[in-house]
């Protein structure tokens, strides 16, 4: 089992920024990829921003230019800095974590709002 803890979130203005952490422990070997989703109200969970061991970051085109993913492997910490914030940015962040051959495991969820 892996266990993810996320913090970071909160309410800011529109134009401002966030940075969310999330902290795997646990059975953390053979973790692939490490990154966030996102479920704003009302809507089905969406990509926001994924990164892989030794890879290119992947992103939502709604976030480029504004959020940047990062990981810290040997500590098994992802982040997720969120500039430019906009109210469509507004949802519950997951963590998300792959490892090879598991389903993935997910976090308890962060609120991210954004008042206009």
């Amino acid at each position: 089992q892996v266990q993810l803890v996320e913090s970071g979130g909160g309410l800011v203005q529109a134009g401002g920024s966030l940075r969310l952490s999330c902290a795997a422990s646990g059975s953390t070997f053979s973790m692939d990829a490490m990154g966030w989703y996102r479920q704003p109200p009302g809507k089905q969970r969406e990509l926001v921003a994924t990164i892989r061991s030794g890879g290119s970051p992947n992103y939502a085109d709604s976030v480029k230019g504004r959020f940047t993913i990062s990981r810290d492997g040997a500590k098994n910490v992802v982040f997720l800095q969120m500039n430019s914030l906009k109210a469509e940015d507004t949802a519950v962040y997951y963590c998300y974590v792959r490892r090879i051959g598991y389903s993935p495991y997910w976090g308890q969820g962060t609120q991210v709002t954004v008042s206009s």
